[in-house]
């Protein structure tokens, strides 16, 4: 590539860097907000609301800046992000070192929501870094591409959690909180040295006319470009009532996940006792857990007749055991079995909705999975307030009754997934390409987690 600056394996490997260290802030905010509960005085419903706070930004910027990257490439968007998730974790790293504990008070709680706002926005990385990956690789390259880089990047919140309690223990708040803006620093000048826009987006850059780029791009290799509009691709997936039967499910598997890694570490400090680290070794576990298995979750939806549907079924059927097992234990031996049980009904489901997204509305893919991988992350932020006004209201002592949400929306998930078995049986929709969270279609239309 004599005029084109970058290699796809570059692309690919400074994308995965970048998404992975998105979840720095993330990772050490919602344990420390426990911290910031002892010493401002809140009641579990704020704490909930705090330790959300990361996934508000995580989830909802991805739509807008996954468009944005369709006009400009991903360098732009990818720096914007991780440079807010910067400044959020400067900030934190200052109110750490100068207000904790002793001048931190309940007037403090709107400034450390909106620096986990900040903070949070590393995560909204994944839609931008999947569609430059994308426009990266040929077609026949694009799964395995996209499955390094979604799969390394996931397994981040389990490994950073690990790290977390050696890293309060030795150094203490304010520096745990330096040390991770240090890395999260670090990732973003890689990203920055070796992070490049592919050829198309190169070559526009240079002045060329976009059919022109398009032709040359074509003969450095690049299969994908953009497109249409992704507007109109939105605005048509929002008027398909499979698309919000979808949006429900994730919200709940992946919004969940979400949920529960920023919950566990409360759950396990105060309903159990355990040490910080091993609150937080837990939570790794049901991170990395959930994120291996959606290996196996996308194996199995492309084995199963009607895998999508089926798989999701399955996947939500072991949700609801885990659920039930969590809300109902009062035993750290069988809480164990309940949490591993929710890792692999969420990780499995989570990789079956997005090999339904091609099939259930076939007219739209691109929109439809920016609303369901923007929406359903948005569960990430509303869950646990809901989980929190639950143990606060319900007069059942513990925070063991918090998962009894997700009883609920199991139920109601399961519901859903049912009727779109049932719908694609009695009218069934031609598929375009398969498409997944690893895998994007053949078309311009780009998949968002």
């Amino acid at each position: 590539m004599n005029d084109i600056v970058g290699t796809p394996k570059r692309a690919l490997w400074s994308a995965t860097l970048g998404f992975f260290v998105g979840f720095a802030a993330v990772a050490l905010f919602a344990p420390s907000a426990n911290r910031f509960q002892q010493v401002m005085g809140f009641g579990p419903l704020a704490l909930g609301f705090l330790v959300a706070t990361p996934s508000l930004s995580g989830s909802l910027l991805r739509i807008p800046f996954s468009a944005w990257v369709d006009t400009s490439g991903g360098r732009k968007p990818f720096l914007w992000l991780l440079s807010l998730s910067v400044v959020g974790m400067i900030g934190l790293s200052l109110v750490a070192r100068f207000l904790y504990p002793a001048h931190l008070t309940y007037a403090s709680y709107p400034l450390l929501m909106g620096l986990g706002v900040l903070s949070g926005c590393g995560i909204a990385t994944f839609s931008v870094g999947i569609s430059q990956v994308s426009y990266w690789f040929q077609q026949g390259k694009q799964g395995r591409a996209l499955a390094i880089f979604a799969g390394v990047g996931n397994v981040a919140p389990g490994i950073f959690l690990l790290l977390v309690p050696f890293a309060l223990s030795q150094f203490g708040l304010a520096w745990s909180y330096i040390l991770w803006l240090c890395i999260l620093a670090a990732g973003t000048i890689f990203y920055a040295l070796l992070g490049r826009n592919s050829p198309y987006f190169q070559l526009l850059a240079k002045g060329l006319a976009p059919a022109d780029a398009r032709a040359r791009a074509h003969e450095l290799g690049q299969d994908l470009f953009p497109a249409g509009s992704l507007k109109d691709s939105l605005r048509l997936s929002a008027r398909v009532w499979r698309t919000w039967a979808l949006v429900w499910i994730y919200f709940t598997t992946f919004g969940g996940f979400m949920a529960l890694t920023a919950w566990l570490p409360i759950y396990w400090r105060s309903f159990f006792g355990v040490s910080v680290g091993h609150a937080l070794m837990l939570t790794a576990v049901f991170s990395i857990v959930a994120s291996l298995i959606r290996v196996a979750g996308g194996v199995l939806s492309d084995r199963l007749q009607e895998g999508g549907e089926n798989t999701a079924i399955l996947a939500l059927l072991i949700t609801l055991v885990g659920a039930l097992v969590m809300t109902s234990s009062r035993q750290f031996e069988l809480a164990v079995p309940g949490e591993i049980l929710m890792a692999f009904g969420m990780g499995i489901c989570n990789a079956a909705v997005f090999k339904i997204v091609p099939q259930a509305v076939p007219q739209a893919v691109g929109g439809a999975a920016g609303w369901v991988g923007g929406l359903g992350a948005f569960g990430g932020f509303v869950i646990p307030p809901v989980m929190a006004f639950a143990v606060r209201n319900l007069g059942q002592p513990g925070y063991a009754i918090g998962f009894i949400t997700f009883i609920f929306l199991t139920l109601f998930s399961l519901s859903m997934a049912w009727i779109l078995k049932y719908a694609r049986e009695t009218s069934p929709q031609a598929s375009p390409a398969q498409a997944s969270e690893e895998s994007v279609p053949p078309a311009p239309a780009r998949v968002n987690r």
